[in-house]
């Protein structure tokens, strides 16, 4: 019985059609999920981190190496940036968060399928129902140049702090680590290890 109850809920996902509201309250929870893995806001503006990279491709090292850390701030900084900028024209800052939302709920977020009014729903006519929408959305506000600009300025700060903060101590799961040449993978620790004894 209990086997029978474990593969029914590990399906849930792929063959039992849940309804649209289900599919929403997932994929907030996901979003949810998603935003609490951001690094604590005092790691991100420690004193004594911060200076000057020594060269340009110092300063490309440490901003990618920033942004696989800090991604989920900045992404956060870029977002309250562009909110801030709007704040002078209160419906577009209404308008554009709802479309924002949507855009996360509906496509980013979403891992299950659409239903709705009992079918399913395509993942092509979500996106094209999306993009429709943005565009009305656009065109009624008239404020995307504002909105650009918001984001420019959240991206710029998160750049310049990329490339000034020392990425030194701060470390990422195992495969970061390997990648980025901070340490071996265990395999090649046991490749070497086989060398010492000949065949």
């Amino acid at each position: 019985m209990q086997s029978t109850t474990t593969y029914t809920a590990a399906t849930t996902y792929t063959t039992i059609p849940i309804s649209g509201g289900d599919v929403i309250s997932r994929s907030i929870q996901n979003l949810s999920n998603f935003v609490s893995l951001q690094r604590p806001w005092s790691e991100l503006i420690a004193s004594g981190v911060f200076d000057a990279p020594k060269s340009l491709s110092d300063a490309g090292i440490r901003l990618r190496m920033n942004a696989k850390y800090f991604g989920i701030n900045y992404a956060i900084v870029i977002a309250i940036s562009a909110a801030a900028i709007l704040i002078g024209t209160p419906i577009a800052w209404i308008v554009y968060a709802a479309v924002f939302a949507l855009w996360l709920v509906l496509y980013f977020f979403r891992e299950d399928p659409m239903v709705a009014w009992g079918r399913h729903v395509d993942d092509r006519i979500v996106i094209v129902g999306l993009i429709l929408v943005s565009v009305i959305a656009v065109w009624l506000t008239g404020s995307v140049n504002t909105l650009w600009i918001g984001i420019s300025v959240g991206v710029l700060i998160s750049a310049v702090h990329g490339m000034f903060r020392n990425p030194q101590g701060l470390f990422l799961d195992e495969n970061d680590a390997v990648s980025d040449g901070l340490i071996r993978s265990p395999s090649s620790a046991s490749s070497s290890h086989t060398k010492d004894f000949p065949i």
